[in-house]
């Protein structure tokens, strides 16, 4: 599978998890377009999410984050969740993302 088919099943993949456990909605970049736009919007607990899905063997963590954030732009928590082959998929946010949860 190359990455491109791998990165939008695994976008399908979390989003069939979150939409379970919330309100979640993908968003398409090739339709919607903007950096606005991440690949899933997920809402939990009244506090809002933006996704940044990477379904890859090697995830280089800080530029994951860093394009969440930038991608983010001050409207939402940005979030990365990351799965590898036949491993369980990893929630990774801010530190200060997670104690302001806590509140």
């Amino acid at each position: 599978m190359n990455s491109k088919r791998k990165g939008n099943a695994g976008e399908r993949e979390l989003l069939s998890i979150l939409a379970e456990a919330g309100k979640a909605e993908r968003n398409d970049q090739r339709y919607i377009g903007g950096k606005d736009n991440p690949d899933i919007s997920f809402q939990h607990n009244g506090k809002k999410y933006h996704v940044e899905c990477k379904r890859c063997e090697k995830l280089s963590l800080y530029e994951a984050m860093e394009q969440a954030i930038r991608d983010a732009n001050g409207h939402a928590t940005p979030v990365v969740m990351h799965r590898r082959n036949k491993k369980p998929w990893l929630v990774i946010l801010r530190l200060s993302d997670f104690l302001n949860e806590k509140e």
